[in-house]
Order: structure tokens, then C-alpha cells, then sequence
């Protein structure tokens, strides 16, 4: 389970940047980056991480996104207020950045809430990422700004963040006591291009076999999962300090390695799929000039 989820916090700043967020090979990825990472989470949850056994699991995850329904249907009635609708536009570009720190607050609130239940916390901020996508469509463009200043304050400390658990967490002597241990790293590394870049064939179809391979690697790319699984493993007496950090240096090398390569084949596959169109239109000029 610990192979099976991709860092969206990585990916999802070099699709932006690769102008391929809103492609359909950008969707493609996001989407299946999605639904393994939270689907891994509620199932490390479920299986693993509950103190009341898997029913009381699901019930506490069922609560959890009931109070955001709730959250979701007040605030909603409240933005319905002109006065409070007049109070945001008026904050919402000063010093006080009022719909930027009410994020931040629904953010903290939710994690906040998921760990006093005994869930993973990224389940909480989930839910409140889903409460704030359900509230704030801005249809009128009243803040456009607002999700960029979102976006900047979540990639100036999810990495940051994820590279510091991960030192943390694993524990280099462990890893060095023996060569078969360093022997490890690549063969995690493998199983996790294996696990998370095979389904990315099904693509192919869709967008040829080059930007497939581009989107194995790119789904193969995990760290801040594999850091909370092997803390749990842990925990459980599953996984040794060993394993652990074998596991986690493969996550690092997959972080930095994965998204490079899969950057540089996009643009080869992006600079060939110019050349054949510029090819392609040349070709129907030049006909019409024959005619």
C-alpha cells in the first residue's frame, strides 16, 4: 500500500509549468494521482491506522466529511449576506487577506479535527480542500487572485515540509549498517515505477506511447505518503527501521529523479508533436498554392 500513492504537491507545479494542467494528458495524470493518493489514504485508515476496528473507522471517516457538509451548507448561507459578501471583497486584497486566512483556517480546523478522531490528517485537509472548491467557483471573478496566492503558499511549504519528515523519519545509520540495505533503495525504487507507472499504459490510446511513459513516471513520483505509511508501519511493528528507510530514500530519489525525466521526454514529445503540425501544415499550403 505504501507503493501505490503519487505526490500531487510535485506533479501538479510541473504540469503548470509545462503549460499541460489543463490537457488531457495534465487531467489524465491528476486524476489518477488523485484517486491513488486519497483512495490510499482512506484505506491505510480503514485497515491500518483505526483504534476501534474498521467499522468505527468508516463511521469516524463519515462523520468527518458530514461536519464538512455542514461546514459547507453554513457558509454558504452566510456568503448569501451582502454585508458579509461587501466585508470580503473590501478585506480581500488588503494586509488582513481575509479569504486567504479563512482558508488557511478551514485547512487547520479540518486537520486539527481528523487527528483529534485518530484519522490520517491529510483526510482533513481534503475535506477541506473539497469544502473550499464547493464554496468558491467565483464565477463573476471577483478574486482571481485568490487561488494563486493559495497555490503559492501550498508549494513554499508542502516540499519543504515533505523533505524535512522524510530526514526525519528515516534513519540513516539503519540504512548504512549494511551494504544489502543501500541494495534496496533501487529495488523500492523499481516497484514503485512498477506499481505507479504501469496502469499509465491504459493511456497510450489516448495519448500516444511517448506521453504515457511520461505519465508513469510522472504517477511514480511519492513522498510524503510513503513517509505517514512507514511511520504507521512502524507503529504497528509491521515495517523496521531498516525498511523504513530503504523505503523513504527511495520516495527522495523518486521525487527528484521521476519529474525530471518525465519534464525533459514532455518537451521532446511536445517539440515533435509541434514539428509534425508545422510539418502537417506546410504541406496543406503548399498544396493549396499547387492548386
Amino acid at each position: 500500500m505504501i507503493l501505490s500513492a503519487t505526490s500531487l504537491g510535485v506533479i501538479i507545479p510541473v504540469l503548470k509549468d509545462a503549460g499541460e494542467i489543463e490537457s488531457q494528458f495534465g487531467q489524465l495524470v491528476v486524476a489518477a494521482g488523485t484517486i491513488a493518493d486519497f483512495g490510499a489514504i482512506i484505506l491505510l485508515s480503514v485497515l491500518f491506522a483505526g483504534k476501534g476496528g474498521t467499522g468505527a473507522t468508516l463511521l469516524l471517516i463519515a462523520s468527518l466529511f458530514a461536519l464538512a457538509g455542514v461546514v459547507f451548507v453554513v457558509v454558504r448561507g452566510a456568503e448569501r449576506s451582502m454585508r458579509i459578501s461587501a466585508d470580503l471583497l473590501r478585506l480581500q486584497d488588503t494586509t488582513a487577506q481575509i479569504r486567504v486566512r479563512g482558508a488557511v483556517v478551514l485547512l487547520i480546523g479540518f486537520a486539527a479535527i481528523a487527528e483529534q478522531l485518530g484519522l490520517e490528517v491529510i483526510l482533513g485537509a481534503f475535506a477541506a480542500g473539497a469544502v473550499l472548491a464547493l464554496l468558491d467557483r467565483d464565477e463573476v471573478m471577483t478574486h482571481p487572485l485568490f487561488r494563486r496566492k493559495l497555490e503559492a503558499i501550498g508549494l513554499a511549504s508542502s516540499f519543504p515540509s515533505s523533505l524535512s519528515r522524510a530526514g526525519s523519519s528515516s534513519n540513516l545509520n539503519a540504512l548504512l549498517d549494511q551494504p544489502s540495505n543501500l541494495a534496496m533503495v533501487p529495488v523500492f525504487l523499481l516497484a514503485l515505477a512498477v506499481v505507479r507507472g504501469l496502469p499509465a499504459l491504459l493511456y497510450r490510446p489516448l495519448v500516444g506511447r511517448d506521453r504515457a511513459l511520461v505519465a508513469g513516471l510522472f504517477q511514480a513520483t511519492s513522498l510524503p505518503f510513503i513517509v505517514a505509511g512507514t511511520a504507521i508501519g512502524r507503529s504497528l511493528g509491521l515495517i523496521d527501521g531498516a525498511e523504513s528507510a530503504e523505503l523513504i530514500a527511495a520516495g527522495l530519489f523518486s521525487v527528484l529523479l521521476f519529474p525530471l525525466i518525465g519534464s525533459v521526454l514532455l518537451r521532446k514529445s511536445s517539440g515533435g508533436d509541434r514539428a509534425g503540425a508545422f510539418v502537417a501544415e506546410s504541406a496543406d499550403d503548399a498544396q493549396q498554392m499547387a492548386m
